[in-house]
């Protein structure tokens, strides 16, 4: 890899124009790992320059060019995978294990499932048999900022990344400072692909700096960015000024409810779901809704699942969890783990501190609360760490109300053998995805949420969209004779 005191602008690395730097951190050594520059506002001001200069023969390159293209960089991210999976992996704690399945995994995933749908989207089509004269053209929105988060680096990014390269957008990515170094490997990649300069443009940075000069900037067309539901709002605020497309994918507080008629998997399959990733993912369904005649039954169950989940390092090779991604967010989770303690939820296992034998590295223990009422806080906010609420219902009706409960509406999850009921209980709960039976969507599914979780749809034929304008013509084929 370059210098990385550097950004990727314009098809080349180059210096930055005055930034500070950054430490990047190993969160289970505590140890730096890179250094990078936090980018300046010249650095965003020459990035966008050259995503503006390069937009007009990108939109117009042909498809199949750009398919293409995106076929090459396919190959490259696959043949590279292992080295993806080591910077993700060491940047953000996953195991690796999973980095190299499901974090590297992920974001292949998306840039074929994109390439897929590009094949099949029709750009331009009528009208309808009433009109038949006219058409509608879907077109590149134009310069699009692209900030993404450190939790899951290659899936958050690709799934903005190819679809923009594929509808003729033209980009500045600032990843995460937490997790810059995957999306820097990205950046050679895409060099290496051999996309022209200025289509793809990478710079590093924090929010306040880089993200929200490239979210008010006036050549800067549309912002999507995937994140916390404050700095949501913050954008939003930021980008009014110049009535920017925005996207927002944002915060989730998952309900997974659990009827006694679920199958007796469910419950170990909810807790190992909400700690995959060690608890830091926005869809994790972290608030475990259970039929009352199964309440008792179930505490028991999950404290078993629990207690036999092995924390540890994340060069370590298995099927553990790994740390959380950083100091500040370390101390948040135990603070909030605190907190649910003096509000009178139940510790079922976990608690404050590292687990036994973890003496350095932001490593969380294991955590579970029983008899979490929607008044405390652990209910309300999102805890972004290895930390399940447990809750009892007593119906249905109950059920989807405690789910529905939140200002959150990213992903709900339902358990039960009965199908009708299933059906009924999917069309009242107000997220954007609702996975039943632990089947997970498939690809090209459109991925967002409601309410506070966002307003943007990402993956498949969605995915495109979100990058493309609507255009109507009258009479196109008059004007065509």
């Amino acid at each position: 890899m370059k210098n990385l005191l550097q950004h990727y602008i314009n098809g080349k690395w180059v210096n930055s124009n005055g930034g500070n730097t950054m430490d990047v951190i190993n969160p289970s050594t505590e140890n730096k790992i890179a250094t990078i520059t936090l980018g300046s506002s010249k650095d965003v001001d020459v990035a966008v320059s050259a995503a503006r200069a390069a937009f007009k023969s990108w939109s117009e390159t042909n498809l199949n060019e750009r398919i293409s293209l995106l076929e090459k960089l396919l190959e490259i991210y696959k043949s590279r995978s292992d080295e993806m999976a080591k910077f993700i992996s060491d940047e953000m704690g996953a195991p690796i294990d999973l980095a190299k399945s499901a974090q590297v995994g992920a974001g292949a995933g998306h840039l074929k499932n994109t390439i897929r749908s590009a094949k099949k989207f029709s750009f331009e089509k009528p009208l309808g048999d009433h009109s038949p004269g006219d058409m509608i053209f879907y077109e590149p929105v134009g310069v699009c900022a692209l900030i993404t988060p450190w939790n899951w680096p290659m899936n958050q990014v690709m799934l903005k990344v190819a679809p923009a390269l594929a509808t003729g957008c033209t980009i500045i990515l600032k990843p995460s400072e937490i997790s810059p170094l995957s999306s820097m490997l990205l950046a050679e990649m895409i060099n290496d692909a051999g996309f022209a300069p200025g289509v793809f443009n990478l710079v590093n940075g924090d929010g306040a700096g880089v993200g929200t000069y490239l979210t008010k900037h006036t050549d800067v067309d549309m912002v999507s960015f995937t994140g916390s539901t404050r700095a949501g709002i913050a954008i939003n605020k930021s980008a009014a000024d110049t009535i920017k497309r925005v996207s927002l994918e944002l915060g989730g507080k998952g309900a997974n409810i659990i009827f006694a008629d679920a199958d007796e998997k469910a419950v170990a399959r909810g807790v190992r779901h909400c700690f995959n990733n060690s608890g830091q993912s926005c869809n994790a369904p972290t608030r475990m809704l259970v039929e009352n005649s199964i309440y008792q039954k179930t505490i028991e169950t999950v404290r078993k699942v629990a207690e036999q989940t092995e924390v540890g390092p994340s060069d370590k090779e298995g099927r553990q969890i790994g740390p959380v991604v950083s100091e500040n967010q370390f101390k948040k989770i135990q603070s909030l783990i605190k907190t649910g303690l003096e509000e009178g939820a139940k510790l079922i296992s976990g608690g404050e501190g590292r687990p036994d034998g973890l003496d350095k590295g932001y490593f969380v223990r294991p955590t579970i609360f029983s008899d979490v009422t929607p008044n405390m806080t652990i209910w309300k906010e999102e805890i972004f760490g290895p930390v399940l609420c447990i809750t009892p219902f007593n119906n249905e009706e109950e059920a989807i109300k405690l789910a529905n409960d939140t200002p959150y509406g990213l992903t709900n999850y339902v358990q039960t053998s009965d199908n009708e009921k299933a059906r009924r209980v999917a069309k009242q709960l107000r997220s954007g995805m609702v996975e039943m039976n632990s089947k997970f969507l498939g690809a090209g599914s459109p991925f967002g949420g409601m309410k506070q979780s966002g307003n943007g749809r990402e993956g498949g034929t969605w995915g495109l969209e979100e990058f493309l304008e609507v255009k109507a013509v009258s009479d196109w084929n008059q004007l065509s004779a």
